[in-house]
């Protein structure tokens, strides 16, 4: 059964904080197709992955109250975020949990690092349908708007159809004009890493410091059906993720080996 708008709840959060462009962009998306809850962090949280607050008590702000929307703000994590709002935030379990839009992309191994990607994942975790956004951009005056029309694309097949249980989608949008953009691509993960590096530095004290830089590595750029591929060709990626890390093409030789 699908939904009409007055009775779809949708969960919103994100990694960048609370005024954060790219949350404003896809609370304005997402309000077209139900009542939205959104609760965020006042400070950026990115790179948290799947952490949450285990030493210090979370504290949680309503800021704002419309017929559409409901606006928290809180002191954890995006996945504290969801927990909190699935446990105590909300009057029932919501129809989706949307995450972003996500400053800079999360391609290949960036979601193990993501706070966004984590957020979508903890809501599959739930059984509920989620998916992250992400703009392959870091700049502080990043254009979010060519997100929109993919954002809407992507929502009106999650309204109609829900995903398989534990499974959410990981959208990355390139950084560019609409008219450039090719379409959508359904892909897969990119095989890579990131290459850290470590800047030795001095602060105004003299006190020794590092600071992490670094570039990630494609190990497959010509494999033309990845999610790094579709990016850099000016196509928005869509790869369906789970949440089984399990390395299922290994288990039979795995087991063979504790069997010698």
């Amino acid at each position: 059964m699908v939904l009409e708008k007055n009775d779809r709840l949708i969960l919103l959060t994100n990694d960048d904080g609370l005024y954060a462009a790219g949350l404003r962009t896809l609370l304005e998306v997402i309000e077209e197709f139900g009542k939205v809850v959104m609760i965020s962090t006042m400070e950026s949280q990115s790179g948290m992955s799947q952490a949450l607050t285990v030493k210090t008590p979370l504290r949680v702000k309503l800021i704002e109250e419309t017929e559409t929307r409901k606006v928290y703000t809180c002191n954890g994590t995006p996945t504290d975020s969801v927990k909190l709002a699935v446990n105590q935030l909300l009057e029932r379990m919501p129809d989706l949990v949307v995450s972003g839009i996500n400053h800079g992309a999360n391609a290949s191994v960036s979601i193990l690092y993501s706070g966004t990607m984590a957020a979508a994942l903890e809501g599959c975790l739930y059984g509920i349908t989620s998916v992250g956004f992400s703009l392959n951009s870091f700049s502080p005056a990043a254009d979010f708007s060519v997100c929109r029309e993919y954002v809407r694309t992507v929502m009106r097949i999650l309204i109609n159809e829900k995903l398989p249980p534990g499974v959410c989608l990981n959208v990355n949008i390139p950084a560019t004009t609409a008219e450039e953009i090719k379409g959508i691509r359904v892909c897969r993960q990119s095989k890579g890493n990131w290459k850290e590096e470590f800047e030795k530095r001095k602060d105004p004290m003299g006190r020794t410091y590092y600071w992490l830089t670094g570039f990630f590595q494609n190990h497959e750029p010509d494999s033309t059906d990845t999610d790094e591929w579709a990016l850099a060709n000016n196509y928005v990626s869509v790869v369906p993720v789970t949440v089984d890390m399990t390395a299922h093409w290994y288990l039979s030789e795995l087991k063979d080996k504790f069997s010698e």
